[in-house]
């Protein structure tokens, strides 16, 4: 966790430069700039090696020029040195006597997700997250908690780690209007459904551990499964979730500590897994006495008629622990996600939980347990929205781009597209934010080389966010593609 990329190879250095184009002024200047910043904070450290000139030009999208300019400015600078035999290295003058951890995790491939999350560049449209903002009815929820509801809690002492009592009782409701019976005992609360992850992966995972995870998958959730030191199995989809023939023979091959899966809207897919499905894999699960962290954070936002009964629900004696979130259903600045699991694990988690933070903050907690009972009424006109945003996104596409490829989702937020043979998405990336759009390329959420070509493209914009989104990757598209563009 406390090592660098390999530095020598385009990719891992592009990993430390994050969203270096989006600056102004000549495109050598903002390289060498990032690459200066870079080496002051300790991401390049004495000794490492910069790739060959052409090799990072190709993988930028620029000019060989470009880069020989950036490295000149570099070596101008102190902070590098071209060695005999070996191309350009970091000077050993401008190392750091002492390095702090970076906060990558070792083999990960969410840091530039998270990097746009502490500093998103000006004038760019994000397509990192895939959320809506605050509704009217979260204000009107916030004014009656503050009329109602603040002596009291005012007047307690704050401190619940496996949840505010309330809040663990409208969870239970919740899951059992969506066919999985729960009583609040089995409910830890915490803040957000990522923090739900790093605990299930903390009760669950050590170095040399293996996770089975879907493929393509959220970055963010598989560094969690890296950071705990375990090794990524990946298995494919198809239209109905994770394959099961390949789920069988992974687990018998690997006899992982866990099992992760999406099974209502996978990201960056959209996929639904079936009823039939899920009952597949809970009785693989119990077969092999596997633990199943079953991520459900766009189940929230969902009528009980709108999706499958939890993996959770079929009885098959399967340990299944299912994640909740309100990020989706309501708004990402309302840190409040949940864990449903048995009995004796909740306690587990709620020991974890207390050594994190003691507990999430009791006001949100309150909040959330006025509105998640609410929630469902307000489904079939977030449906609708959904929908027609998603048409005028999928219009705009298929007039500027006639050679993209994408399956209309079940649900969800996001376009999963896949672009012609021979594209390199992290390529088509970095065109894309010098035009001020960042885009999430295919292999930031698959190693395999399995989606070299695609990218992932949220569709939950307001109309004319999302032309002119549209516009920006239309003209980095031709740019890239000089003979194809618009």
């Amino acid at each position: 966790m406390d090592r660098n990329p390999d530095t020598s190879e385009p990719a891992g250095l592009i990993d430390l430069l994050g969203d270096w184009s989006a600056g102004e002024g000549p495109l050598y200047r903002r390289l060498s700039g990032a690459l200066a910043r870079a080496v002051r904070v300790g991401d390049l450290r004495a000794g490492d090696r910069l790739p060959a000139e052409r090799r990072l030009a190709d993988a930028l999208s620029v000019s060989r020029a470009t880069v020989v300019a950036a490295y000149d400015a570099l070596r101008g600078a102190g902070l590098a040195e071209a060695r005999q035999g070996s191309g350009t290295r970091v000077s050993d003058a401008a190392a750091a006597s002492r390095v702090p951890a970076d906060g990558r995790v070792r083999g990960g491939q969410a840091t530039a997700v998270i990097q746009r999350l502490v500093a998103q560049p000006p004038n760019v449209i994000s397509l990192g997250q895939a959320a809506e903002p605050g509704g009217p009815d979260l204000g009107r929820a916030l004014l009656d908690l503050v009329a109602d509801d603040l002596p009291a809690l005012l007047g307690d002492v704050g401190y619940h780690p496996a949840g505010l009592p309330a809040l663990r009782t409208a969870v239970a409701a919740h899951h059992t209007a969506h066919g999985l019976p729960t009583d609040a005992d089995q409910v830890v609360v915490t803040t957000g459904a990522t923090q739900a992850v790093t605990l299930v992966a903390q009760l669950y995972l050590g170095r040399g551990s293996t996770t089975v995870v879907e493929s393509p998958g959220w970055p963010g959730c598989l560094d969690v499964f890296r950071a705990a030191g375990s090794r990524l199995v990946g298995v494919g989809l198809d239209s109905d979730g994770i394959r099961i023939d390949r789920l069988a023979a992974e687990l018998a091959a690997h006899k992982p500590a866990l099992l992760y899966v999406m099974p209502t809207y996978h990201n960056p897919t959209g996929t639904l897994m079936s009823a039939g499905r899920r009952r597949r894999v809970a009785e693989l699960a119990a077969e092999h006495r596997l633990p199943v962290l079953e991520d459900s954070a766009h189940a929230a936002a969902l009528a009980p008629k709108d999706m499958p009964p939890p993996i959770a629900a079929y009885p098959t004696g399967a340990t299944v622990l299912t994640v909740g979130s309100l990020a989706k259903a309501v708004w990402p600045g309302l840190r409040i996600g949940w864990i449903r699991a048995p009995k004796d694990t909740v306690a587990r988690l709620a020991r974890l939980k207390a050594l994190n933070d003691l507990g999430s903050p009791l006001l949100d907690q309150a909040l959330a347990a006025r509105l998640l009972p609410g929630l469902p009424a307000l489904a079939p006109e977030r449906e609708q929205l959904r929908r027609a945003r998603l048409a005028t996104m999928s219009e705009l596409l298929a007039a500027r781009f006639p050679e993209w490829r994408w399956q209309t989702p079940d649900g969800g937020s996001v376009l999963w597209i896949r672009m012609p043979e021979g594209t390199d998405a992290r390529v088509y990336a970095q065109v894309a934010l010098r035009h001020g759009a960042e885009v999430i390329p295919g292999p930031t959420m698959d190693t395999t080389g399995a989606h070299d070509n695609y990218i992932r493209l949220p569709y939950a914009f307001p109309s004319e966010t999302t032309g002119e989104l549209v516009r920006r990757l239309a003209s980095a598209w031709a740019e890239l593609r000089p003979g194809n563009g618009p």
